[in-house]
């Protein structure tokens, strides 16, 4: 094995989050000590998120089809089905708009100096103006124009659409059609992986540029941004949630919490709600005294499903970057983001920062180019960490809230 080959493995081996936070130590140097001469390093930043961008749309179309497909038909779903899917679109929505209201009382964008003051992108929409305006932005008029325009928000429409229908044929055509879009994701999935794989050298050459051109500057900011994305986790992990548990599963919040501790723990260093599954089943069944029918039903639907911290970081993100633009969002813009982040957090796949490919989804559904994804790639790596941890506790509170609701006791594990 030649030393090229056996440097390539080590670094590999390597946790993708440490050497995210490589390539930012080391562009924050180059940029600091290299001066103008190095911004043309930013074009290393610019070529990975476009690819990012590349992604989006087919990551989100497979992923959407093949889950909601793969939900079967509304009748063998039943009542544990529509349990299960109304909690998810609850918290979900509690914590989108725990998100929002953070956001928007601390403004952690509002004044930030960014380098790109007064850069205000020339497709952003207007407001919405009635629920009629609503319904015609999301439902498209042609799906395929949709898809090559970016337009994200009807794309997802269509996608659930699909997938609902697809869910009604004779068992042998939803299979086969089944198979081929749970196929087609699976190939989105790896892409997505090798594209995020070139993460530590797109945030090099985004911070080596930042920091040629304004310095430090924009550090301050992006921290009280993170503080914001951390305060509203740390609600909906320590206050929302349990309270639901409490309310809705009638038993302990914080011992159960101690139950699924080594699945929180595990989503928390891989950063994967997927990877995490099998251990998340696990706990749920022989430590929380969960069946194995409401976990089998309902940790692997949520590990594709539901994704609160992901819709929360993803509302957060995307009006910071709007409010570095100096932007300011509507009631029915925001409106929009928050419906946006809801559907877009059912498309994002249980990998490492997958979050960050959906962010592109909110900011093209207003019209903000992906490349402002930029001003927060550095700092992701620690929030995907941290809202990873949020999804799969979610996720637990609802196998346990469903099995709670079909008659279960959930105080016979370990």
């Amino acid at each position: 094995m030649s030393a090229l080959s056996r440097t390539w493995k080590a670094v590999s081996s390597i946790k993708l989050h440490w050497r995210i936070m490589a390539g930012l130590v080391l562009g924050g140097l180059t940029g600091a000590l290299g001066g103008e001469r190095v911004a043309f390093l930013g074009d290393i930043g610019d070529v990975f998120l476009r690819a990012l961008n590349m992604v989006i749309v087919p990551l989100i179309a497979t992923s959407i089809v093949a889950g909601v497909a793969g939900l079967g038909s509304g009748r063998k779903l039943g009542t544990l089905g529509l349990k299960t899917m109304g909690y998810y679109l609850v918290t979900s929505t509690l914590a989108i708009l725990t998100g929002l209201v953070l956001v928007n009382t601390i403004k952690p964008g509002v004044g930030a100096d960014l380098g790109i003051s007064g850069e205000v992108p020339e497709g952003i929409e207007g407001p919405i103006s009635s629920v009629t305006d609503f319904l015609m932005r999301l439902i498209p008029q042609n799906p395929i124009g949709a898809m090559a325009e970016g337009r994200i928000l009807p794309v997802i429409f269509f996608c659930i659409l699909f997938g609902a229908f697809v869910a009604q044929l004779d068992p042998d055509r939803r299979r086969t059609m089944s198979q081929w879009f749970d196929s087609a994701f699976d190939v989105m999935m790896r892409l997505t992986r090798f594209v995020i794989a070139f993460a530590p050298l797109g945030v090099f050459g985004l911070i080596a540029k930042t920091t040629a051109t304004v310095g430090f500057a924009p550090l301050k900011s992006l921290g009280i941004y993170a503080l914001t994305v951390m305060i509203g986790l740390t609600v909906h992990f320590f206050l929302t949630l349990p309270l639901l548990h409490w309310l809705v599963a009638r038993s302990n919040p914080f011992r159960f919490l101690k139950q699924m501790s080594p699945a929180l723990i595990m989503a928390f260093s891989t950063a994967s709600s997927s990877a995490t599954l099998p251990l998340t089943m696990d706990c749920a069944k022989n430590r929380a005294g969960v069946s194995k029918g409401v976990t089998s039903f309902v940790l692997p639907l949520g590990a594709t499903v539901n994704m609160d911290g992901t819709a929360l970081y993803e509302c957060v993100a995307a009006i910071f970057i709007v409010q570095v633009l100096g932007i300011t969002l509507t009631a029915g813009e925001q409106f929009l983001v928050v419906a946006t982040s809801l559907l877009a957090s059912i498309g994002a796949a249980g990998i490492p920062m997958a979050g960050l490919v959906m962010i592109g989804v909110i900011l093209t559904a207003i019209g903000v180019p992906i490349k402002y994804i930029g001003l927060i790639i550095a700092i992701d790596p620690l929030l995907d960490m941290c809202r990873t941890s949020v999804n799969v506790w979610s996720d637990s509170n609802g196998a346990a809230i469903v099995a709670r609701s079909e008659g279960e006791r959930l105080d016979s594990g370990s």
